[in-house]
């Protein structure tokens, strides 16, 4: 098997062991991401559980294009699920549901058989670039944003729709339906063509204050709400259909519960549930979250707004160049010319990602970032504004482009990659300073790969000054969505009760304060950062 489709089983079963959970009912967590998918297992009694994952290329056939093979993903939600359910049967344990968490922001054209007509155009794809800039230059975005908690950005399925209004109006208009990543894999495995109000909520399309697709907004981009999914809480309870039951070894009708969005599981998951507690994860992008018990959308236009039950939702702003920023830098000063995942950024073409193995991809960056961490603090003067991808929060602006500022003779690799850190942080600071103005923050809990890296944690710990609560988490989204389904099926009464029932899994956690050296050297890149902004837009305008 391709390196790149599946990555090693882990599992606190012990080799050849009798049984262990015998008559034990286990909950299945399903994370399908946006270049893998990771089924995890969790026994509610003991500490067992095991996790499987199946990877798949993020295609960018061309600039501005990032897709998804809807074949690809939806086999790697068989290979991981199947691989977990024979993980629970040979433990003598059986299924008792199953609870999804997806991506947000996708869209794909399905027929009138839920067969997909187009790739999945994820969070990623930025083509409708033109389309949101007219948005916002007519000043509707305001409204929209305000209207639906979805900033006016290429991300969204709003923008994307507008897109192929444009273009391929035809297609717009055959489409039975047009669905998102949660629904295309809801019908894959219950043979329903529905959605939930967690990713809804991040379609742009949705009305906040009456929870059903806005009527103006479907005018403005062209479909009918017949060619929309029904909207179904997050805890609605599906059942498996029978095709999808003998694929996998389940019974037919086994509880799917329809789950919500990846985002705010990742906070339900890693206990970032109560005021003043928010979540910031750092893998491939980045977010800042926090839970609050009503929609709101801040004036300033900077927060998102996302379900993650009738009664929880989300605000927070995520940014697309987190961890990204380091596999570029790792491909562009980590390698040696020639080497297996090198290049020009390593993008990914149209026929996917041609890379080395999971170990040598994490050698190299760790080597990278070492290398990095042999640069002062403030990078002697160098800035990186990281905007690889079109980048989200706290600026919503997809036309500026990355850049180096500064940059001198005496600056080497280990600056580079040091300032694209810094840079990522500086972010992330500035999206903790808005959801604080939300909601006075007294704890961040931080997850995600990146902070497998020291020089990572303490440049965010810095950038953020303060503390960070740092658990060594790659699981919180699928436990998330574990989590939300103890709620659905009944054995918890609220989300705090849910998350309790999983403290056998919930992983250790470390203080990281920031380095007050550190501190003020980042205090002088944020302050520069707005500046720096205001003047790399028209260089960028003479870049077209």
């Amino acid at each position: 098997m391709d390196a790149a489709a599946a990555a090693p089983s882990r599992s606190s079963e012990p080799a050849g062991a009798p049984s262990p959970l015998a008559g034990a009912q286990i909950v299945v967590g399903l994370d399908v991401g946006t270049t893998a998918t990771k089924a995890v297992a969790v026994d509610l009694g003991s500490a067992w559980q095991h996790v499987a994952q199946r990877g798949y290329p993020l295609l960018q056939p061309e600039p501005g294009h990032a897709v998804q093979d809807p074949r690809a993903v939806l086999a790697a939600v068989d290979g991981a699920l199947a691989e977990t359910v024979a993980a629970v049967h040979r433990a003598g344990a059986t299924v008792l549901a199953v609870s999804v968490s997806t991506a947000m922001h996708g869209l794909v054209a399905l027929d009138e058989d839920g067969a997909p007509l187009t790739r999945l155009l994820t969070w990623a794809d930025s083509r409708s670039a033109e389309q949101a800039r007219g948005l916002r230059a007519s000043g509707e975005a305001v409204a929209l944003h305000r209207s639906s908690g979805t900033p006016v950005h290429p991300m969204s399925p709003m923008t994307k729709l507008l897109w192929f209004s444009a273009e391929d109006p035809a297609l717009l208009r055959r489409a039975r339906w047009w669905a998102g990543l949660k629904d295309l894999v809801l019908h894959h495995l219950t043979g329903r063509v529905v959605t939930e109000l967690s990713s809804a909520s991040a379609s742009g399309l949705l009305d906040l204050s009456s929870r059903a697709w806005d009527p103006a907004v479907l005018d403005l981009v062209g479909v009918s709400a017949e060619q929309l999914p029904p909207v179904l809480p997050t805890t609605e309870v599906l059942g498996m259909a029978p095709a999808a039951a003998g694929r996998l070894g389940l019974r037919t009708g086994l509880p799917v519960v329809a789950g919500a969005g990846d985002g705010p599981l990742a906070n339900l998951g890693s206990g970032a549930v109560a005021p003043g507690v928010a979540g910031l994860s750092l893998g491939t992008s980045g977010a800042v979250r926090a839970v609050v018990a009503e929609p709101h959308v801040d004036e300033g236009g900077r927060l998102f707004c996302y379900a993650l039950t009738e009664d929880a939702w989300v605000v927070g702003g995520a940014v697309s160049n987190g961890g990204v920023v380091t596999k570029w830098a790792v491909d562009t000063f980590g390698r040696p010319p020639g080497a297996p995942g090198g290049g020009a950024g390593g993008t990914t073409g149209g026929r996917g990602v041609a890379g080395g193995t999971g170990e040598e991809e994490d050698s190299a960056e760790e080597r990278v970032m070492d290398l990095a961490a042999t640069a002062p603090p403030g990078c002697d003067g160098l800035v990186m504004l990281p905007y690889l991808l079109a980048e989200r929060a706290p600026l919503w602006d997809p036309d500026l482009p990355g850049a180096y500022l500064g940059l001198r003779r005496e600056h080497g690799p280990a600056h580079m990659v040091r300032a694209a850190v810094e840079g990522v942080a500086v972010q992330l600071a500035a999206v903790t300073r808005e959801v604080d103005r939300v909601q006075p923050l007294h704890e961040v809990r931080a997850t995600g790969g990146a902070f497998r890296s020291s020089l990572w944690l303490d440049v965010v710990a810095a950038a953020l000054d303060r503390p960070l609560v740092v658990a060594a988490e790659a699981e919180g989204t699928a436990h998330g969505a574990v989590a939300l389904a103890l709620l659905a099926l009944g054995r918890a009464e609220d989300l705090a009760g849910a998350v309790d029932l999983l403290d056998d899994h919930a992983p250790p956690v470390r203080p990281v304060q920031p380095d007050p050296a550190l501190v003020a050297a980042h205090r002088e890149v944020a302050a520069r950062l707005p500046g720096l902004v205001t003047a790399l837009r028209p260089v960028a305008d003479l870049l077209g």
